[in-house]
């Protein structure tokens, strides 16, 4: 079974930095493409850094120039790294892959969605 175990979450003022990690197990992650969502309070969850197995990346414009996406393929683990985050960034962080091996983009998240890790921007 696909699992997904996000971490690293926490509290941090804006402008600090965070870096989040996620560990998937039950598939070949390696011949996918990862990536990580994000469900703001009150919005729906939207896709904001993608990795495909071939190292391309793409970034949501509201996090370009700030966070980094990054894998481990041999470990089936994944990080974010959030830069001069802000108050716009509070959200529940999860990471996902699509279910199809050799895709271009994260269209087809398994289900159902691990716990998430909770990032909250605040003074």
């Amino acid at each position: 079974q696909v699992q997904f175990v996000e971490s690293g979450g926490g509290l941090v003022q804006p402008g600090a930095s965070l870096r989040i990690s996620c560990a998937a197990s039950g598939g070949r992650f390696d011949l996918t493409t990862m990536g990580w969502f994000r469900r703001a309070p009150g919005k729906q969850r939207e896709l904001i850094a993608e990795m495909t197995s071939q190292g391309n990346i793409d970034y949501a414009d509201s996090v370009k120039g700030r966070f980094t996406i990054s894998r481990d393929y041999a470990a089936n683990t994944m990080s974010l790294q959030m830069n001069s985050l802000k108050p716009d960034d509070t959200a529940v962080y999860y990471c996902n892959a699509d279910q199809i091996y050799g895709s271009s983009t994260l269209s087809r998240p398994y289900k159902p969605w691990g716990q998430g890790t909770r990032v909250t921007v605040s003074i």
